[in-house]
């Protein structure tokens, strides 16, 4: 039963390292984009961030099974759609309808305090946050080869496949639980929470292009601020609100939550930015790419001048009325060649950048990807036993001082692949304990019947969470561009943005944000009151 839950959550993180990893293979088939490319894995947390307390609400109300299998239908349309269209909005749908697969993770918690002993929660929310190794193993060797050897559609079609064999093993093999809450959906509080969440995102991201401060853009964060703070007046109000708001503003569950918040930051900048990096040609091999293509237009202009010239000088030298017949003058190319030295074009990158490893998705995987991912399985289960001995204060604590110094290393130490690998390890170790303490620390802190809409909560902040850290630096990279000056002999020098790559700095910057807000959570963690005993399952309630 337990191996079925954590199978069928694992399509989640399954399809983000997938999608996250191939992200310079997606962006060609969508050549107007640029960086909103990003939004292919933005929409994905903000969507699920809108929809996961809704469906952990109903998931109380209607039961947690059924509300898994009606995440999986959607995530199976969502899935087809990305893998067919070259429409950019319909990518974004599809995306979108893919995001109902974060609602999975949360829901799970609830099916696993509800089916398993007591004793074995703490254990089995460790698995379920870090998974059984689909998708720390499969998901980055499959989607590399897949996205080598076809086409990065396959990996969608993958991933239809996958949750098509899954749905009828959680047919037969996961009973449904028996708790319901008998209440009506508040729908005004899903709309005040998702709207607002969704306008903050499309401000943080498009800002930069906009104009931070212009009204017009001003007008989504102000819209998206004013419904996240309407959300608890009204639900304060509310005869069935969506979540409890006494128990949502008590420390032991909003600390929390507002850790979760912060803490997701890094994982969203850390899963998007390495794998980018390491993906991107290096800088030697832009400049020979504009250098050779710079060099083929002055060839070129320079033979068709130098045919137009010989043409008309024949041409004044025939008797009047005379035509000059069609290919009677050529020009030898190696004349018009003498007098163009390769060397007459430079190509200088300002800024430069010193990232660019240009791996294959497949050899990313499997020197970056896979050392990362094994170590998050293995630290999951292990954070399971720990937590069930000290509680989950402990092990976030440790959780968060890694993300703050792997951030700190990503940012100051060089960018080579080997570097970024082994930074990335240790962040697997401080991954694997962070999601498996988050879900633990909520099951300890509300009662049963609050359970669905209390993981929807903390599913809320964690995608939140990785969505506000890719768009910001998505904002911060947009603001760094690298510009190829391009000096040809007796020209001025031209300027062109090179397209999908950017500056160390906007990384830099990106990584340093992210080490703020993980020390300002691990200050939260080191001073809040919860998770201080050994966790028991729930059974506190």
């Amino acid at each position: 039963m337990l191996a079925v839950i954590v199978l069928f959550t694992e399509i989640s993180p399954m399809q983000y390292v997938m999608v996250s990893a191939a992200l310079r293979q997606i962006a060609p088939s969508f050549p107007d984009q640029g960086a909103n490319i990003n939004w292919a894995i933005i929409v994905f947390g903000v969507v699920g961030a809108a929809v996961s307390p809704l469906i952990g609400k109903l998931s109380d109300i209607w039961g947690k099974k059924r509300l898994f299998l009606v995440c999986g239908v959607l995530f199976l349309i969502g899935t087809a759609v990305c893998a067919v269209t070259s429409n950019w909005g319909l990518f974004l749908l599809g995306r979108a309808l893919e995001a109902t697969a974060i609602a999975t993770t949360v829901v799970s918690y609830g099916l696993i305090r509800d089916l398993m002993p007591r004793r074995l929660v703490p254990v089995g929310l460790g698995i379920a946050s870090t998974g059984l190794g689909v998708s720390a193993l499969i998901g980055p060797l499959i989607g590399g080869y897949i996205t080598d050897h076809t086409s990065w559609r396959g990996m969608f079609w993958f991933l239809f496949i996958f949750t098509l064999i899954m749905i009828p093993l959680l047919i037969v093999g996961v009973p449904e639980t028996k708790l319901r809450t008998p209440q009506r959906l508040d729908t005004l509080g899903v709309v005040l929470l998702g709207g607002g969440a969704t306008l903050t995102l499309i401000y943080l991201d498009k800002g930069q292009d906009w104009g931070w401060l212009r009204p017009t853009t001003l007008a989504w964060l102000i819209g998206g601020l004013a419904l996240l703070a309407l959300f608890p007046i009204v639900e304060i109000r509310a005869r069935q609100p969506i979540m409890d708001m006494k128990l949502l503003f008590t420390p032991r569950v909003s600390v929390v939550l507002f850790i979760a918040l912060l803490g997701s930051l890094m994982i969203g900048v850390q899963s998007y930015g390495p794998a980018y990096m390491i993906q991107s040609p290096p800088a030697s091999e832009i400049v020979a790419q504009a250098k050779a293509a710079t060099y083929d237009q002055v060839k070129s202009q320079a033979l068709a001048q130098a045919q137009a010239q010989a043409e008309a000088q024949a041409k004044a030298a025939l008797p009047p009325g005379a035509e000059l017949p069609p290919g009677a003058v050529h020009v030898p190319e190696d004349l018009v060649l003498a007098q163009l030295p390769p060397d007459m074009v430079q190509v200088q990158l300002n800024p430069g950048y010193s990232y660019g490893e240009g791996f294959s998705l497949m050899r990313f995987a499997t020197h970056v990807t896979l050392p990362q991912s094994l170590i998050a399985m293995l630290f999951g289960f292990l954070g399971g036993l720990w937590i069930r001995r000290v509680g989950g204060r402990r092990p976030l604590v440790v959780a968060l001082a890694v993300f703050v110094g792997t951030g700190i290393a990503y940012a100051a130490l060089g960018h080579g692949w080997v570097t970024m690998a082994v930074i990335g390890a240790v962040t697997g170790v401080g991954f694997a304990l962070y999601y498996a303490t988050m879900p633990n620390l909520i099951v300890e802190a509300v009662p049963a019947e609050q359970q669905g809409i209390s993981s929807g909560m903390l599913g809320v902040m964690q995608a939140m969470g990785v969505a506000i850290g890719i768009a910001i630096a998505t904002a911060f990279l947009n603001a760094n561009p690298v510009v190829a000056e391009v000096t040809v002999a007796g020209r001025p020098a031209v300027t062109q943005e090179i397209p999908l790559i950017f500056a160390d700095r906007g990384y830099e910057i990106s990584f340093y944000f992210v080490v703020i807000t993980s020390a300002i959570a691990l200050i939260g963690a080191l001073i809040m009151k919860a998770g201080r005993t050994p966790a028991t399952g729930g059974t506190a309630f």
